[in-house]
Protein backbone atom coordinates (compact mmCIF):
# COMPACT_ATOMS: atom_id res chain seq x y z
CA UNK A 1 0.00 0.00 0.00
CA UNK A 2 1.41 3.40 -0.99
CA UNK A 3 1.58 6.47 1.20
CA UNK A 4 -1.98 7.61 1.85
CA UNK A 5 -3.09 11.03 3.01
CA UNK A 6 -4.77 10.87 6.42
CA UNK A 7 -7.95 12.37 4.94
CA UNK A 8 -8.24 9.48 2.46
CA UNK A 9 -7.29 6.73 4.90
CA UNK A 10 -10.87 5.57 5.47
CA UNK A 11 -11.49 5.47 1.68
CA UNK A 12 -8.35 3.40 1.18
CA UNK A 13 -9.28 0.97 3.97
CA UNK A 14 -12.78 0.60 2.51
CA UNK A 15 -11.46 -0.09 -1.00
CA UNK A 16 -8.96 -2.67 0.29
CA UNK A 17 -11.65 -4.45 2.31
CA UNK A 18 -13.95 -4.53 -0.75
CA UNK A 19 -11.13 -5.99 -2.85
CA UNK A 20 -10.35 -8.59 -0.17
CA UNK A 21 -14.01 -9.60 0.22
CA UNK A 22 -14.37 -9.97 -3.56
CA UNK A 23 -11.29 -12.20 -3.74
CA UNK A 24 -12.54 -14.36 -0.86
CA UNK A 25 -16.03 -14.54 -2.38
CA UNK A 26 -14.60 -15.70 -5.72
CA UNK A 27 -12.45 -18.29 -3.95
CA UNK A 28 -15.46 -19.62 -2.02
CA UNK A 29 -17.48 -19.97 -5.24
CA UNK A 30 -14.62 -21.87 -6.85
CA UNK A 31 -14.25 -24.12 -3.78
CA UNK A 32 -17.98 -24.96 -3.84
CA UNK A 33 -17.82 -25.81 -7.54
CA UNK A 34 -14.72 -28.00 -7.12
CA UNK A 35 -16.21 -29.84 -4.14
CA UNK A 36 -19.45 -30.47 -6.01
CA UNK A 37 -17.51 -32.04 -8.87
CA UNK A 38 -15.47 -34.15 -6.45
CA UNK A 39 -18.64 -35.07 -4.56
CA UNK A 40 -20.36 -36.37 -7.69
CA UNK A 41 -17.31 -38.51 -8.47
CA UNK A 42 -17.18 -39.86 -4.91
CA UNK A 43 -20.87 -40.79 -4.97
CA UNK A 44 -20.39 -42.58 -8.29
CA UNK A 45 -17.34 -44.34 -6.86
CA UNK A 46 -19.33 -45.44 -3.78
CA UNK A 47 -22.08 -46.84 -5.99
CA UNK A 48 -19.55 -48.79 -8.08
CA UNK A 49 -17.64 -50.07 -5.02
CA UNK A 50 -20.76 -51.26 -3.20
CA UNK A 51 -22.26 -52.78 -6.37
CA UNK A 52 -25.45 -50.98 -5.43
CA UNK A 53 -27.23 -51.24 -8.77
CA UNK A 54 -27.35 -53.51 -11.78
CA UNK A 55 -27.87 -50.90 -14.47
CA UNK A 56 -25.86 -47.76 -15.09
CA UNK A 57 -28.80 -45.38 -15.29
CA UNK A 58 -28.78 -44.50 -11.57
CA UNK A 59 -25.01 -44.08 -11.69
CA UNK A 60 -25.07 -41.86 -14.78
CA UNK A 61 -27.81 -39.67 -13.33
CA UNK A 62 -25.58 -38.09 -10.65
CA UNK A 63 -24.68 -34.53 -11.54
CA UNK A 64 -24.20 -31.07 -10.11
CA UNK A 65 -26.27 -28.01 -10.90
CA UNK A 66 -25.40 -24.41 -10.20
CA UNK A 67 -28.25 -22.05 -9.33
CA UNK A 68 -27.03 -18.55 -8.60
CA UNK A 69 -24.11 -18.98 -6.24
CA UNK A 70 -25.40 -22.30 -4.86
CA UNK A 71 -24.27 -25.67 -6.18
CA UNK A 72 -26.52 -28.73 -5.85
CA UNK A 73 -25.63 -32.40 -6.26
CA UNK A 74 -28.59 -34.51 -7.34
CA UNK A 75 -29.66 -37.50 -9.39
CA UNK A 76 -31.49 -36.20 -12.43
CA UNK A 77 -32.71 -39.56 -13.75
CA UNK A 78 -33.64 -41.70 -10.74
CA UNK A 79 -34.08 -39.18 -7.95
CA UNK A 80 -36.81 -41.29 -6.34
CA UNK A 81 -34.36 -44.16 -5.71
CA UNK A 82 -31.86 -42.14 -3.67
CA UNK A 83 -33.86 -42.27 -0.43
CA UNK A 84 -34.79 -45.94 -0.87
CA UNK A 85 -31.23 -47.07 -1.56
CA UNK A 86 -29.70 -44.86 1.14
CA UNK A 87 -32.12 -45.70 3.97
CA UNK A 88 -33.66 -49.03 2.98
CA UNK A 89 -37.26 -49.91 2.20
CA UNK A 90 -40.00 -52.49 2.70
CA UNK A 91 -40.51 -55.22 0.12
CA UNK A 92 -43.82 -56.35 -1.33
CA UNK A 93 -43.68 -59.75 0.41
CA UNK A 94 -43.22 -58.17 3.83
CA UNK A 95 -39.45 -58.29 4.10
CA UNK A 96 -37.10 -55.39 4.52
CA UNK A 97 -34.14 -54.26 2.41
CA UNK A 98 -31.35 -52.65 4.39
CA UNK A 99 -30.07 -49.31 3.21
CA UNK A 100 -26.62 -48.82 1.74
CA UNK A 101 -25.22 -45.42 2.73
CA UNK A 102 -23.57 -43.98 -0.35
CA UNK A 103 -24.65 -40.31 -0.15
CA UNK A 104 -24.31 -39.57 3.57
CA UNK A 105 -20.56 -40.23 3.87
CA UNK A 106 -19.88 -38.01 0.87
CA UNK A 107 -22.06 -35.25 2.31
CA UNK A 108 -20.12 -35.36 5.59
CA UNK A 109 -16.81 -35.27 3.69
CA UNK A 110 -17.96 -32.28 1.60
CA UNK A 111 -19.01 -30.30 4.69
CA UNK A 112 -15.71 -30.93 6.47
CA UNK A 113 -13.62 -30.26 3.37
CA UNK A 114 -15.59 -27.09 2.56
CA UNK A 115 -14.95 -25.69 6.04
CA UNK A 116 -11.22 -26.49 5.80
CA UNK A 117 -10.81 -24.99 2.34
CA UNK A 118 -12.78 -21.84 3.19
CA UNK A 119 -10.62 -21.30 6.28
CA UNK A 120 -7.49 -21.59 4.11
CA UNK A 121 -8.94 -19.19 1.53
CA UNK A 122 -9.73 -16.61 4.22
CA UNK A 123 -6.27 -16.92 5.76
CA UNK A 124 -4.31 -16.28 2.55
Amino acid sequence: MANVDIGRLSDEITSQLKRYSQVVSDDIEQIADELATEGVERIKSNIRDKKLIRSGRYLKGWTKRKVGKSVYIHNKTDYQLTHLLEDGHAMINGGRVLGTPHIGPVEEWIVTEYENRVEKAIEK
